[in-house]
C-alpha cells in the first residue's frame, strides 16, 4: 500500500484532536492517508476542533478512508480505561497488518495497555512485535531538523537498565546503516555520551565508559563507523542546543517544518559537528532534544521495513477534550513520512 496510515491513539486523549487538526492544516491528497480509528471518536473531537482554517466536518465529509476499530464504550476525556487501551492496541496492530508506505501514530497511555492485557512499554515495542523479522530491532531516533537522538535503552526503570557492547555495536551499527540508505549521508558521524557522570572520571565514578563503551567504539571504529570515545552527557548537547535554536532564528520556524525532516542536511553540506547523538537511557537523551526543540521533536521509529513516526509528547489527558491540544508535533510527524 502505497499510503501513509494514521492511528489516533486513545481515545481520552489528545490524538485524534491533533490528528484532525493536523490533517485539516495539512489538507492532503484523499488517496494519500488511511485513517485508522473509529467514526463516533473522530466525529466526538470534529465538534469540540472548529477549526480557524477549515469546516470542522472536512475530515470525514471530504477525504480520507477511515478503516474502523471497535470502540463501543463512552469517550472520557483524561481518563485511563481498559477500553481505550485496547482500542490503542488495536489500531497499531491493524496498522501494521496493512503493510503501508509509513505509519504515523498518536499517543498511546502505556497503563491503559497494561489495563487491556497488553504489557507493551510503548508502540515501539509493538510495532518490534509485529513488523520485525529476521532479527531485526526496533530503534528509537528523535529527530528535530538536524538535531537527532538515538536512544540505546528505552522504556527501563533506571535500576533495570543493562548494556553490553554487544547491543552497543550493533544498534550504532544499524543506525549507520539507517543514515546511509535513508538519508544518503554515507559517513555520518556519530557522539556517543557516557553513562556516568563526567564520563566515569576514568573508572573513578564508574566503569561502563572502560569496561563496555569503549570497547565497543574500538570495535565500531573498526567497522568504519566514526564515533566519539564517550563524552560527558552534560555538555555533549550544548552546541547541538544552540544549533537548533540558532537555525530557528535564521530561517523561521515555519521552514523547519518541512518535509525534509528525515534528510534536511545534504551529505555535502554539513550542519551539525555531529549527525546523531547516541544516549544511554531514556532522560538522557529526550531532556535534551525535547527543551530544545519543544513540540517540533518526531520520534522515529526505525530498524524495521516500515518507518513509523510519533508527536513526541504523550497523551496529555490534563488537556484532553477541551480542544486547546497543538498538533505542531502531529504535522511534524506526517510531513516527516511524506
Amino acid at each position: 500500500m502505497n499510503k501513509i496510515v494514521i492511528t489516533t491513539g486513545d481515545p481520552n486523549g489528545i490524538g485524534a484532536e491533533i490528528t484532525i487538526k493536523a490533517l485539516n492544516r495539512l489538507n492532503l491528497p484523499a488517496n494519500s492517508v488511511v485513517l485508522i480509528s473509529n467514526k463516533k471518536i473522530l466525529d466526538y473531537y470534529e465538534k469540540k476542533s472548529h477549526s480557524e482554517f477549515v469546516p470542522a466536518s472536512f475530515l470525514i465529509s471530504n477525504k480520507y478512508e477511515i478503516i474502523e476499530i471497535p470502540y463501543n464504550s463512552d469517550i472520557e476525556p483524561g481518563k485511563v480505561t481498559k477500553e481505550s487501551g485496547k482500542f490503542s492496541f488495536q489500531s497499531v496492530k491493524k496498522a501494521c497488518e496493512m503493510n503501508p508506505k509509513a505509519i504515523v501514530t498518536a499517543p498511546v497511555a502505556k497503563n491503559a495497555l497494561y489495563l487491556a492485557g497488553y504489557k507493551f512499554r510503548g508502540q515501539t515495542e509493538i510495532l518490534q512485535k509485529y513488523l520485525a523479522h529476521d532479527n531485526q530491532l526496533a530503534e528509537m531516533l528523535f529527530v528535530a531538523g538536524n538535531f537527532r537522538v538515538l536512544l540505546l535503552t528505552r522504556h527501563v526503570p533506571l535500576k533495570d537498565i543493562i548494556l553490553t557492547k554487544d547491543m552497543v555495536v550493533e544498534k550504532i551499527s544499524n543506525l549507520k546503516d539507517f543514515f546511509v540508505q535513508h538519508l544518503g549521508i554515507i559517513e555520518p558521524k556519530f557522539a556517543l555520551c557516557g553513562f556516568n557522570p563526567h564520563a566515569g572520571e576514568d573508572g573513578v565514578l564508574g566503569r561502563e565508559e572502560i569496561d563496555i563503551l569503549i570497547p565497543a567504539v574500538q570495535e565500531l571504529r573498526a567497522k568504519g563507523v566514526n564515533i566519539t570515545n564517550p563524552l560527558p552527557a552534560d555538555t555533549l548537547f550544548v552546541k547541538a542546543s544552540k544549533e537548533y535554536l540558532s537555525e530557528v532564528q535564521k530561517v523561521g520556524v515555519g521552514k523547519l517544518i518541512s518535509k525534509d525532516v528525515l534528510s534536511s542536511c545534504l551529505p555535502a553540506v554539513r550542519c551539525s559537528v555531529f549527525d546523531c547523538y547516541i544516549a544511554n537511557y531514556h532522560d538522557q537523551g529526550l531532556i535534551p532534544i525535547k527543551t530544545t526543540a519543544g513540540s517540533k521533536t518526531v520520534n522515529m521509529t526505525i530498524g524495521l521495513d516500515i518507518i513509523r513516526t510519533s508527536p513526541g509528547h504523550g497523551t496529555a489527558f490534563d488537556i484532553a477534550g477541551k480542544n486547546i491540544a497543538d498538533e505542531t508535533g502531529m504535522i511534524e510527524a506526517i510531513k516527516a513520512v511524506l
